[in-house]
């Protein structure tokens, strides 16, 4: 696998995440993403080529509209840097597949995964900045993604010849979406909605990802919102009250499930005395 692809998939996440910007902006108050142009919404001047250059445009410009020195914030360069970064680290796993397939069918199956993983990356970003903003999972994001999710995985897996995994991605769609169902029917007002649609989908990535996976990803999922409740109210920022969006914690303990599900699986195994 060389550096230079995984550069190549960074810089591709570099402008994935100025589009995720208008997204995580557009999207929660009803605004189509493709129209109109995007403008200073200081001085509604249209925004040009060349000041929507990823990180770039916002450096070179210090941080402020061209026309009216209204200020941009900073985390338009911090969406887009954090989008090229979790892109070129979600291409990890899947690369060497990718770059190492002879069979014309293989390799196909590779990029659709490879696709695929992308994809989840692009939605995890721009969710989770909408639920840190706003509280909500929009529909509009996640349940087009059950379709993308099961349309590609399927695609990979009857490609591969490897349609028996494909009971562990329904298993992990559906078993997810229940079991944060019944969370939130146990617990009223513990576990939002959107976070039980969401739960589908990433149960459909985790279950092609491997069942250790799958497991480790959901677990993961209340670690990371634990520790991070825990850490507000030892900051003062929030009571064993308040409620914190879970979405940014589910899509995190998912990544991590998807990345070293496997490794982390083994090892608690071995700890535990049984592999």
């Amino acid at each position: 696998m060389t550096p230079v692809l995984i550069l190549a998939v960074g810089m591709f996440g570099l402008l994935i995440g100025s589009f995720l910007n208008v997204v995580a902006y557009r999207v929660p108050i009803g605004m189509s993403v493709v129209a109109p142009p995007s403008a200073c919404p200081g001085c509604g001047t249209p925004i040009s080529a060349r000041d929507n250059v990823p990180l770039l445009s916002w450096a070179l410009l210090r941080g402020a509209c061209r026309h009216c020195r209204m200020p941009i914030s900073v985390r338009y360069p911090l969406v887009e840097a954090a989008t090229g970064i979790v892109f070129a680290v979600a291409a990890l796993p899947f690369l060497p597949r990718l770059t190492a397939a002879t069979d014309p069918r293989i390799a196909l199956a590779g990029g659709l995964e490879l696709v695929a993983y992308l994809y989840l990356a692009a939605i995890s970003v721009a969710l989770a900045v909408i639920d840190l903003d706003v509280r909500r999972l929009p529909d509009a994001i996640v349940l087009p993604s059950y379709v993308v999710a099961v349309a590609l995985l399927v695609a990979v897996d009857l490609l591969r010849g490897d349609a028996a995994k494909l009971p562990l991605v329904v298993l992990g769609g559906a078993g997810s979406f229940l079991f944060y169902y019944l969370l939130r029917v146990l617990k009223p007002g513990g576990m939002g909605l959107g976070d039980v649609k969401l739960a589908g989908v990433l149960g459909l990535y985790l279950g092609q990802a491997g069942l250790a996976q799958l497991l480790v990803g959901t677990f993961a999922a209340f670690v990371l919102g634990g520790v991070a409740g825990v850490a507000l109210i030892v900051a003062r920022r929030s009571t064993r009250k308040s409620t914190i969006p879970f979405g940014p914690w589910m899509l995190g303990g998912a990544w991590i499930g998807i990345l070293a599900g496997a490794p982390l699986g083994d090892a608690y195994l071995r700890l535990v005395g049984v592999a």
